[in-house]
């Protein structure tokens, strides 16, 4: 009978140091690297035409968006980017690119910034909340517990939109978002597909920014990233406080909610 406890004892013992050990982040993890492939055209400043791809009898398009970091580069005069539709403050990657149905996203928490799942999961809700809650269309749908991130397709889409840490080749790259769908023809036959969002912490520090100014404040960025999830381009360099300018900058908060081009440009899109 002693020995019977024991042996449960021990492999409870065993069962909660993995638990621990599980929702700790694991600061020694390689993460995926995402690369701007060759064959892919820059179309506009920190946009990059991907090329096609057919998936059930559909000819799909591909881009990929570069958040840049604000002191790494600036090219003057940029006047919108990754579509077409540019208002004052606000551009589409095509009109009428939109979702037509509301699909689920796929998110791996890990990471190598000491932030916790709880964290994480809640943010991302928060961030896909703030283009949510604009329109009355569902555009985003709840989280896949039972489906696992693979990366960023930049080949073709894997009909899963999938949000991680990693680490991007490019230099001075914050995060990258990719999005498939069709964007030419009449402009309600163009949708969406799909979209994988991911964010470099191999080069930049995230966290909460309102506790420490110096990281790169996730739901600052992940707000942004997920615009183009949504079909947001990049407005005129000189809409600098909209969430979908093209810069950030560690510390910065203001893009956590959008701004009235921001807002302005979700409602034509879905309206």
């Amino acid at each position: 009978m002693k020995k019977q406890i024991i042996v449960i004892s021990s492999l409870i013992m065993l069962i909660a140091i993995g638990l621990i050990a599980f929702s700790l982040p694991d600061t020694n993890r390689v993460p995926a690297t995402v690369v701007i492939p060759e064959n892919a055209v820059e179309v506009a400043p920190g946009v990059f035409d991907l090329g096609t791809a057919t998936v059930d009898g559909k000819v799909l398009q591909g881009y990929m968006f570069v958040k840049y970091k604000e002191d790494f580069t600036h090219k003057p005069n940029h006047q919108g980017g990754g579509g077409t539709g540019t208002s004052t403050c606000f551009a589409f990657l095509s009109q009428g690119a939109k979702w037509k149905t509301t699909e689920p996203y796929v998110l791996d928490t890990t990471n190598s910034d000491g932030m916790n799942s709880t964290f994480v999961d809640s943010v991302t809700v928060t961030s896909l909340d703030g283009w949510d809650l604009q329109v009355a269309f569902e555009v985003f749908g709840n989280k896949d517990a039972s489906n696992v991130v693979y990366g960023a397709d930049t080949a073709a889409p894997d009909n899963k939109n999938e949000i991680f840490f990693g680490d991007i080749a490019d230099p001075g790259a914050i995060a990258v978002t990719t999005v498939w769908g069709i964007f030419s023809g009449p402009p309600f036959q163009r949708e969406l597909v799909e979209f994988d969002a991911v964010f470099d912490d191999v080069d930049f520090t995230w966290g909460d920014a309102t506790v420490n100014p110096s990281v790169m404040d996730y739901q600052n960025i992940a707000t942004h990233e997920f615009g183009h999830g949504a079909g947001m381009g990049h407005p005129s360099d000189s809409c600098t406080e909209e969430t979908m300018y093209r810069f950030a900058s560690a510390g910065e908060t203001k893009k956590r909610t959008l701004n009235q081009g921001d807002i302005d440009g979700i409602k034509k899109l879905y309206k």
